[in-house]
């Protein structure tokens, strides 16, 4: 891939540099016919030097159609592998070491437009026009002598504004970019977030929030784009004086008899040429600026380690289904208490567990962990008695169904939403683990009911129906372990009831751990462990536990 981009950028530079010798050639075209044609009234030399510029044209227009596809192919294939590696490092990303909400992430991945368009514009045109500044100057030496002291004069104030500007652009590339992120996180809050919006009246509240984002994100963009016009102002206005400057001096040449009528309108117009790519050096230091200030945000995350140990991962072949806690202590990224506190229990392969406790007493906290999404502070999380800390998170995962208490699903179809592209997973396995889940008693009285169409998160689609689907997920593939947290909240008692009659045979001999508030999931497990401010206060056999659970306090 590097030799196919460098062999691309290899063509556009030759494309760029045949573009620049055209340009001389016009110059020197016009020199010609008033030097040499017009005076002698050749009509034939001027017939014959037509069609020489006729086919340099020609061919001038063939090279800028082929560098602009060089260019834009090259952009295409950086965007291509860039986009793919930032995108799976973000899906490897640490959960503890997430930072920023859902929309700043968001508007983050935007920001790859910024590398992209920077190698895929005039950027490297720009570069390579570079160098003819010096040639140009050359050629207007050779014609016009002391003329080219003017242009020789325009480009260093035009470089001078661009440095002078310089700091202030980096200073408000990077504030703008901060701004729009959060103008992004506000937006992508409200959307998804629209129902809840609407039926609790935070309408006001986004507003507010939006238009302050608005006014500051515009304040400093107007900014930037004021400091960028700068440069590029000076650059433009710089060619025209350099322009109109040639034309000064040389009319003092011509009537000196040191320039004639043909060199003067030459070096006019090659001045205005020499002093033209320092209107591109201006944007491009703009483009400098912003592509320097995406790659400085994008390579944080890309530096951020990601899941995994920093080694070889070990891989899970067919594990037995054992899950030991050992002395494990957590606690979230900012929050001031401790989720779990020296939790230790072992869950045997084959055996189901139920963890019970009240709101935040650190229940959803152990799902987390056995699945790999934070690491423990303290202690250890093992499956088969290995550290999953050295263990490939997509490989163990693979080996793990989760049904979670929020059942997230994606744009696509039902089948898509159960299979989620994993191989060695066809229509029959699906449809299996449909039936168990309930899916396919809503799913199989639709025509094409599994080819059916989920709107974002499964809109469209109740609570209950979407759990089932979620279930359905974690079934597909008969994984050995399965982890399961409030997986009925949103359903009806008889349709959990039923759930509950086809999972007794389907858990068999497979490691089950079900966080739950429903009483009748119960009946799926032989053991219930009972957590309270993030620490085991009972474990033992589900009757038991639940008999002490139910007794009544004596009386102090």
């Amino acid at each position: 891939m590097a030799d196919e981009k460098k062999s691309t950028y290899g063509k556009v530079a030759v494309a760029a540099v045949l573009i620049n010798l055209f340009g001389l050639v016009t110059s020197l075209f016009t020199m010609t016919v008033y030097d040499r044609v017009v005076p002698n009234n050749a009509t034939s030399s001027l017939i014959g030097l037509s069609i020489g510029l006729a086919i340099i044209v020609v061919f001038d227009f063939i090279l800028k159609l082929l560098r602009a596809y060089f260019v834009d192919y090259a952009g295409a294939q950086i965007d291509l592998e860039v986009g793919e590696r930032v995108f799976s490092r973000l899906l490897a990303i640490r959960m503890d070491l997430k930072k920023g909400s859902t929309g700043s992430l968001t508007g983050l991945m935007r920001e790859l437009e910024a590398l992209r368009d920077f190698f895929a514009s005039a950027t490297m045109t720009a570069i390579v026009d570079v160098p003819f500044i010096l040639v140009t100057l050359v050629v207007v030496f050779l014609i016009g002598g002391s003329v080219v002291l003017v242009p020789l004069i325009a480009i260093p104030i035009v470089v001078g504004v661009g440095a002078f500007t310089q700091p202030a652009m980096d200073r408000l590339s990077a504030r703008s970019m901060g701004e729009g992120l959060a103008k992004q996180s506000v937006l992508v809050e409200a959307i998804g977030g629209l129902e809840m919006v609407k039926t609790a009246g935070a309408g006001p509240l986004l507003k507010k929030r939006w238009a302050l984002a608005v006014e500051r994100h515009s304040d400093s963009s107007l900014r930037q784009r004021l400091i960028s016009t700068i440069g590029v102002t000076t650059a433009t206005s710089a060619g025209t004086i350099s322009y109109a400057g040639v034309v000064i001096v040389g009319v003092e040449l011509i009537a000196a008899h040191d320039l004639t009528m043909g060199g003067l309108i030459a070096c006019s117009i090659l001045a205005g040429r020499a002093v033209a790519p320092l209107a591109q050096i201006s944007q491009l230091l703009s483009r400098i600026t912003s592509t320097r200030t995406a790659y400085r945000q994008l390579n944080q995350m890309m530096e951020m380690p990601p899941e995994g140990p920093e080694g070889e991962a070990l891989l899970l072949t067919a594990p037995k289904g054992k899950l030991e806690f050992r002395n494990v202590s957590f606690r979230y990224p900012g929050a001031p208490e401790k989720a779990l506190d020296e939790v230790s229990f072992i869950v045997e392969p084959g055996e189901r567990v139920a963890i019970l406790g009240r709101v935040g007493s650190g229940k959803s906290t152990i799902a987390r962990l056995v699945l790999g999404l934070y690491p423990p502070e303290d202690g250890l999380v093992m499956i088969d008695g290995t550290d999953i800390r050295q263990l490939d998170p997509s490989n163990m995962r693979s080996h793990i169904g989760a049904a979670m208490q929020e059942s997230v699903l994606l744009t696509g179809s039902v089948r898509e939403n159960i299979i989620l592209g994993r191989p060695g997973m066809d229509d029959e396995e699906m449809m299996r683990a449909a039936e168990l889940s309930g899916t396919h008693q809503f799913m199989g009285q639709i025509a094409n009911g599994y080819d059916l169409r989920l709107a974002d998160r499964g809109e469209g689609l109740s609570g209950g129906q979407r759990q089932s689907i979620a279930i359905a997920r974690a079934l597909a593939g008969k994984p050995q372990i399965l982890v399961f947290d409030e997986p009925t909240s949103a359903m009806d008692t008889q349709t959990e009831t039923a759930l509950i009659q086809r999972l007794q045979q389907e858990m068999a001999g497979r490691t089950f751990m079900v966080i739950t508030h429903r009483p009748p999931l119960l009946q799926l497990v032989t053991r219930v462990i009972l957590m309270d401010k993030g620490k085991v206060i009972m474990d033992g056999p589900r009757d038991e536990v639940l008999k002490q659970i139910t007794r009544p306090q004596k009386a102090a």
